[in-house]
């Protein structure tokens, strides 16, 4: 069922908004943790208001609220749909230029700025299923951003939908851009009670049809690791290399498992992002991954004997393993709601799409704001490759995502 009136404005924000410098900063100890960040927020601020939200404002933190007014006399629970400014920091995002290859036939694309970076269909099998449609791509040197700007442009092409068509029935929607979700801290200044919604959305997904309501849960975790140091020259018998140990920690995690290159689906994961220090000390950075709490466990617990048998070896040094909770799997809160995922579907196959529940091996804002009270799926946008230089997006698919969140206004306030 396609939307009456529809008149495709997600494609000429988006291009806009990819141009838009929001890389965040795991380094950062800011909120947000770059300011360029907001270069873009008061931007949607900006065509918020034009369009007629007249709440939308950004807060000092770098978050962007407003309101779209019910327009419906039914006691309807407010809904909000979300999706985050900032792009990876593992690309760069300055001087973006996105490239159209409209009238996809199936070719590889040579990106024109570099010709040795090719989206190759072989590797992109996704590619497939959209022969005629236009690819949206960046030149060749710096990843897209349609991770996550394709699910703002989609938002912001629903709202402009809503608002210009009063005879589709809504109850009150709430809008929420957020910064720094990339680095994991998407949420952490967020207010949940100026917000005022009972359930929400991201629109963060990749493939055309999808609805992620499970995600790993996350920790992470530091190995800190005392040496002994001498002289080199008179090291002999006496040195041990917290360098060398830290080394040899990584070298002894499985090779065939538990890695992110050797596993798939529900498998989980130890994965060291990080290591540095000197021969007196060193530190070693994992991401520890499972969809259960119990293999979340069972990982850490063969990290930490993996540290310790490396250090037997090592009498004189000694170890330390710490692990912090990150996110967890939001299928625990969201099985309690059943109807947020139901409509969501129901709104997709609206859409006239297939519709496809599915786990997600990541997170997302959704999995801390259902854990902070505010249940919250994931829908897709049609982000593909994101965080590298061979990201995609198809206009068609960002429309059928403008589709979905239209129609998923009209379910809620049918069914209230």
């Amino acid at each position: 069922m396609s939307l009456l009136n529809y008149k495709n404005t997600s494609t000429k924000r988006f291009l806009e908004y990819v141009q838009i410098d929001t890389q965040s900063d795991p380094e950062s100890e800011s909120q947000p943790s770059t300011e360029k960040q907001k270069n873009l927020s008061r931007l949607l601020v900006k065509e918020l208001l034009e369009i007629g939200l007249k709440d939308a404002h950004l807060d000092e933190y770098g978050y962007v609220y407003a309101t779209i007014p019910a327009n419906s006399d039914k006691d309807i629970p407010v809904i909000c749909f979300c999706s985050h400014v900032d792009t990876s920091p593992d690309c760069s995002g300055e001087g973006v230029k996105p490239v159209i290859h409209k009238n996809y036939q199936g070719q590889d694309l040579v990106l024109p700025d570099d010709n040795e970076q090719i989206i190759r269909l072989s590797e992109h099998p996704d590619l497939a299923h959209q022969l005629g449609n236009d690819i949206i791509t960046a030149s060749g040197k710096t990843l897209l951003g349609a991770d996550n700007k394709a699910g703002v442009a989609e938002i912001m092409d629903a709202i402009y939908h809503l608002v210009a068509n009063p005879e589709i029935k809504h109850g009150t929607i709430k809008i929420l851009f957020t910064p720094d979700e990339e680095i994991g801290r998407g949420t952490a200044k967020v207010d949940l009670e100026k917000l005022g919604a009972s359930f929400g959305y991201t629109i963060d997904g990749e493939t055309l049809g999808s609805l992620e309501d499970e995600t790993f849960s996350a920790d992470g975790a530091r190995i800190s690791i005392t040496g002994v140091s001498q002289h080199p020259g008179f090291a002999k018998g006496r040195m041990e290399s917290a360098l060398k140990i830290a080394a040899e920690i990584i070298s002894n995690l499985p090779k065939h498992t538990l890695s992110p290159e050797t596993t798939e689906e529900k498998e989980g994961f130890i994965h060291p992002v990080g290591i540095s220090g000197a021969v007196e000390t060193a530190s070693i950075e994992f991401i520890i991954r499972d969809f259960t709490e119990s293999g979340l466990k069972n990982h850490e617990s063969l990290l930490e004997k993996i540290m310790s048998e490396v250090l037997s070896l090592y009498p004189n040094s000694k170890a330390e393993l710490k692990v912090w909770e990150q996110y967890r799997n939001m299928k625990e809160i969201l099985d309690g709601y059943p109807q947020v995922t139901a409509y969501a579907m129901e709104a997709i196959q609206r859409a006239g799409i297939e519709a496809r529940q599915m786990s997600i091996r990541g997170g997302t804002d959704g999995s801390r704001l259902s854990f902070m009270g505010l249940p919250c799926p994931n829908i897709f946008a049609g982000e593909h490759a994101f965080h590298g230089k061979h990201e995609w997006v198809s206009v068609q698919d960002m429309e059928k995502a403008t589709e979905t969140i239209v129609h998923l206004c009209q379910i809620w306030e049918e069914n209230a």
